[in-house]
């Protein structure tokens, strides 16, 4: 599309105006622009693992012969989510006051280059997630501060929930076994975070693919079946890293892009990634870094407050959209000062945010915006449909149909304790679940 000099991303009952960025810019009039609601429901431990065992009381031999998930479960997608987050055998530990199912707003179009998304959902908390990772001093030292709605930490009450919201896209071009069928539960496994038979760091860094020797990771994320050998693709038994890099170029991962409240929306981005062996980001930089070392736990930022008013941030600011919660290096951000004259309660974010470094294949969702009014976010997401970076990027056209797999992190939660689609097909000009209208 031509530049504009304004971008419409409404809420419903209000137009909001931003000012646009120098790029190629979204539908100006997305009330013209066909929509979907699509149900997400929370799937608590409901592995890829699980999936094939009789736990799951529907035809696990159809399902290892890659039935869709739909086919069962049309009728009952909604009641089994309210099920699970009161607490099951696959939420055996339930957030108290967690909402059931997302219904997300679904609009998409496209022109010649361009891939354009809006998405639009309540939230359940009365305000933004876009806090995540702060510290606090101590009165001596800066300690992390606040963390996710399933920690330990927050379920006693010793610290604030505050954790980022998140939306998530996954999309394949028919190269990923099952993903069509069955989604994200393809992806999702037994031995990753706050699953059943959860690894530990000693395990994963003695892994010669994963750990130390590898990746060096020191915990499990999304990964792909393909990626494993043995029944059921356990996550330790990974194959070698010249089979697996063979996978990845012949194009069986997955494109995973992610908007981030706190570590992206500041700077009108999404990262970039992609699901294989492992849940990764792209060759290049993501927009976001930590603001720590974090082996002293000292910042390397503070707020300017020549531009802001102050320098830290107090827990009475936490909420307050009137200031600034994020760290952002082109605009808000100074050089931390041990002198400054910190006091007790202070707090900084332990993330910095910047546009201009985010460099690569990593910095292509260069155009994703959101806004949180109402009780509801709306969010703009701008792709490119041939980023030229083919070895870790989907390259779509027009006319081509795909499968994604829609995810939320709403309400301060992380890992698992999101909400997750059914498989969806994606048409760019083309009859699919979700149509991209084109847009000149």
């Amino acid at each position: 599309m031509k530049l504009s000099t304004l971008l419409s991303i409404g809420t419903a009952g209000a137009i909001l105006i931003l000012p646009a960025l120098l790029v190629a810019a979204p539908p100006s009039d997305w009330a013209k622009i066909p929509g979907k609601t699509v149900t997400l429901i929370y799937p608590g431990q409901s592995t890829y693992q699980w999936a094939r065992t009789k736990a799951h009381t529907k035809s696990v031999r159809l399902i290892k012969k890659g039935r869709a998930c739909i086919t069962c479960h049309e009728d009952d997608w909604e009641s089994l989510s309210k099920k699970t987050v009161a607490g099951s055998a696959l939420e055996p530990g339930p957030i108290a006051g967690k909402n059931p199912l997302i219904k997300l707003g679904v609009q998409a179009a496209h022109d010649a280059d361009y891939l354009y998304f809006r998405f639009h959902w309540k939230t359940n908390a009365a305000r933004e997630g876009r806090m995540h990772n702060y510290v606090r001093y101590d009165g001596n030292s800066w300690k992390f501060y606040g963390s996710h709605r399933a920690s330990s930490k927050v379920r006693s009450g010793k610290q604030p929930p505050l954790y980022e919201d998140r939306l998530a896209i996954m999309l394949d071009d028919g190269k990923v076994k099952d993903f069509a069928a069955q989604g994200c539960w393809v992806t999702c496994h037994n031995g990753m975070r706050d699953t059943k038979g959860m690894a530990t760091k000693a395990q994963v860094q003695a892994h010669p693919v994963l750990g130390k020797g590898g990746l060096k990771k020191s915990d499990i994320r999304k990964y792909l079946p393909s990626t494993r050998s043995g029944s059921n693709a356990p996550w330790d038994k990974t194959k070698s890293k010249e089979n697996i890099a063979a996978i990845k170029a012949a194009g069986g991962f997955l494109d995973l892009w992610q908007w981030r409240a706190a570590r992206s929306n500041p700077v009108g981005m999404a990262d970039d990634g992609y699901v294989l062996e492992y849940r990764l980001f792209d060759k290049g930089k993501n927009p976001f870094s930590w603001n720590l070392n974090r082996k002293t736990m000292t910042p390397k930022y503070m707020f300017d407050a020549a531009k802001t008013g102050f320098k830290g941030l107090r827990a009475e600011d936490i909420g307050n959209a009137a200031k600034a919660a994020a760290l952002v290096l082109e605009t808000n951000a100074v050089p931390y000062d041990a002198k400054a004259g910190w006091k007790k309660g202070d707090i900084l974010p332990g993330r910095l945010v910047s546009r201009v470094k985010a460099k690569g294949s990593a910095a292509d969702n260069d155009f994703a915006k959101g806004v949180w009014k109402d009780g509801a976010y709306t969010v703009v997401f701008r792709r490119k449909l041939d980023t030229g970076h083919p070895s870790d990027d989907k390259i779509m056209k027009v006319g081509g149909k795909y499968t994604i797999g829609l995810a939320v992190h709403d309400d301060n939660v992380t890992t698992r304790f999101h909400f997750v689609s059914l498989p969806l097909s994606l048409g760019i000009g083309v009859d699919a679940d979700i149509k991209a209208t084109e847009v000149q």
